[in-house]
């Protein structure tokens, strides 16, 4: 009988996954870095056994979104806006200096000012899969360094959102591109209303009224997340940005706690499957074309997002363990890069190995940033039992 492909493909990524994960656990290696293992393992570069990563890489957003979602299902619309306020120029100021790092590391290695340009922009962002998924439950819902750490990152992700909007809409080109941008500034203050109205006087409405079938409030919860999540991408901005909305308009009601507990294995399940395809989506046969410049802009990021990071928060009174914390947990590229570098390849704006630099500069400070983490601070997959914090 005949192995279905789909189901063949999780049998070898999960099985791999799990086989790594529990050699990084007697090892005390943080598991994020074997998912990536898993996927260069089993992609094209090695043995070929998952030969499309592209399948899996579609499917893995899932996850991001679902993370998104959670981490809005915790944040009460008031506390939110004073956070945000707080981390505008830091946000701001940190993107203009890492975008001047990758431009001038980009230039100095050869690459066209239109490459360097966008190595520049890739390097603006923060992982907002590592910078949440490392963060423990109290540190992320109730103290200042989770506080700050994900205003920062929603604020690059709209800075991200723009960057995207330049690259496929073409502002410079016609008005269609502008045309998009104002779509965008209407849209998201019109998305929350809709959001807030929709949640209080039909979604808690009806959760009220079934509460006692908790199979459905999970149906509705799931609905609700990707619904918005589509919505959001219909006019202009993100399913990641969307997901948040969607959890913090439910935020205010009792049952969150019920959504965000039943949901976190979902989001797992799905994180592994990103992880796994950002592994096995690279080339290793360009590696040794990129490697050095890579090395440097990996190193440099890894030293200098902190310092920056750090300087910038102090400059707001903010404590030095704090400012030092959050520039760490935020020391490496974002997911966002990655989808900037396939955007711009697909476009002709940059070559390959310009993208596979930005693709090997984000590994290389996933993994490295997430060892730096897990040693130094308090995160849910500790290496001791002193830093292992849920």
């Amino acid at each position: 009988m005949a192995t279905d492909p789909l189901l063949f493909t999780f049998f070898l990524i999960f099985t791999s996954a799990a086989v790594l994960a529990t050699i990084a656990l007697y090892t005390r290696q943080p598991m994020i870095i074997t998912y990536i293992a898993a996927g260069i393992l089993l992609g094209p570069s090695v043995t070929g056994l998952v030969s499309d990563p592209t399948i899996i890489s579609n499917v893995s957003t899932i996850g991001i979104i679902f993370l998104l979602f959670l981490l809005g299902l915790d944040m009460q619309p008031s506390k939110l806006a004073n956070m945000l306020g707080n981390a505008l120029l830091v946000g701001l100021f940190s993107s203009l200096a890492f975008f001047g790092l990758g431009f001038a590391v980009g230039f100095v290695f050869g690459y066209t000012v239109i490459e360097s340009t966008i190595i520049g922009v890739a390097m603006m962002f923060s992982s907002t899969i590592i910078g949440i998924k490392l963060l423990p439950t109290t540190v992320l819902h109730h103290r200042r360094t989770g506080e700050l750490v994900v205003s920062l990152l929603l604020i690059q992700d709209f800075l991200a959102i723009i960057v995207l909007l330049v690259l496929t809409g073409g502002f410079v080109e016609d008005f269609s591109g502008i045309a998009r941008f104002g779509k965008v500034v209407l849209g998201l203050p019109l998305l929350i209303v809709f959001a807030w109205l929709f949640v209080k006087y039909v979604l808690l409405n009806i959760l009220t009224k079934f509460d006692a079938f908790h199979e459905y409030i999970f149906l509705v919860a799931i609905g609700w997340c990707l619904g918005l999540s589509e919505l959001a991408t219909f006019i202009g901005l993100s399913h990641e940005i969307g997901a948040f909305i969607a959890g913090v308009s439910v935020a205010t009601s009792p049952i969150s706690i019920y959504i965000a507990t039943n949901l976190k294995p979902l989001r797992d399940f799905f994180l592994v499957l990103f992880f796994f395809s950002l592994g096995a989506g690279f080339q290793l046969g360009l590696l040794g074309e990129i490697f050095i410049p890579a090395m440097i802009m990996a190193a440099l990021v890894l030293l200098l997002k902190p310092i920056v990071f750090h300087g910038l928060l102090r400059s707001l009174s903010e404590t030095d363990t704090n400012s030092w914390e959050i520039g760490f947990r935020l020391g490496q590229i974002s997911e966002f890069s990655l989808l900037i570098a396939f955007i711009a390849s697909a476009g002709h704006l940059i070559g390959d190995h310009a993208s596979h630099l930005i693709q090997a500069t984000a590994i290389l400070t996933f993994l490295l940033s997430s060892y730096i983490v897990v040693f130094r601070y308090p995160t849910p997959i500790g290496v001791s039992e002193k830093l292992r914090r849920d």
